[in-house]
């Protein structure tokens, strides 16, 4: 299903991080079922490729945005920006997120501890912030936040204590927002993905001894039991696609979990 007749059809998203992994995938689905995708990463070749490929899907489908999340002046900009190319803004992935240092609590730095709650929380804040004016215009739109399973269900990633603290502070923060914004029929749900081949591992840095807090937890059958791997990106896309759609109408203030069991272990 793609073009006129998809379930986006004539609809505007914005999704962060949407160079690489699951912001990838969500935008390459939602671009085959009609909509117009506003692409905000720090622009590199891998941004520039995913406008290039989405591109040539249905031409003039996708924007790239050169946007650091955690700037205010930069997303308000990239949002004025892509409402003047494509007229609306329906849909809001925010997405963008680094693990950042991964650290005991006394060696972490507050600098450290800082940049991953700067990333992931206010990041996520300016997004939305920014955005609902636009979704307001509309009278209803779908808001869509990454968390994770980390900080939500499971705390033994041992050394991610910033990044855990981000992740359940923005459950807390969709299921506020899908309270305030119900009266606009703006929805915001939360997705909370297991692990998933992504490279966000390349924003992980580990200082002092991880392995003095280490406790060992082992699975021998694997960590997820309901398949021999970590989950895709395309999965986790589905996801997405489902709450951004009209299909998922009466559901709001929702966390739903996408790791095959893993957390449940």
């Amino acid at each position: 299903m793609n073009g006129a007749h998809g379930r986006f059809y004539g609809k505007t998203a914005v999704i962060t991080g949407a160079g690489s992994g699951i912001g990838k995938a969500a935008a390459v689905q939602l671009a085959k079922e009609g909509a117009n995708v506003a692409l905000f990463d720090l622009l590199d070749d891998r941004t520039n490729e995913v406008e290039s490929e989405i591109n040539s899907i249905r031409e003039g489908a996708a924007r790239a945005f050169d946007v650091d999340t955690t700037d205010p002046a930069r997303v308000e900009k990239a949002i004025l920006e892509t409402v003047e190319i494509f007229g609306s803004i329906d849909i809001v992935f925010a997405n963008a997120g680094i693990n950042g240092v991964l650290a005991p609590i006394d060696d972490m730095k507050l600098e450290d501890w800082n940049k991953t709650l700067n990333v992931n929380l206010n990041g996520t804040f300016l997004t939305v912030k920014f955005a609902l004016p636009h979704l307001k215009k509309r009278g209803q739109g779908s808001i869509i936040i990454t968390s994770s399973v980390n900080g939500t269900r499971t705390f033994s990633n041992f050394g991610m204590s910033a990044y855990s603290t981000t992740k359940a502070g923005q459950v807390a923060f969709a299921k506020m927002a899908a309270l305030e914004l119900a009266q606009f029929k703006i929805r915001v749900n939360v997705i909370c993905p297991g692990a998933i081949s992504t490279n966000i591992d390349q924003s992980t840095k580990k200082q002092g001894n991880l392995e003095e807090i280490a406790i060992p937890v082992e699975y021998p059958e694997g960590s997820q039991p309901l398949s021999d791997g970590p989950g895709t990106p395309e999965e986790v896309a589905d996801l997405v696609a489902f709450l951004a759609s009209d299909q998922s109408k009466h559901i709001t203030g929702a966390q739903i979990f996408i790791d095959g069991a893993e957390s449940l272990l």
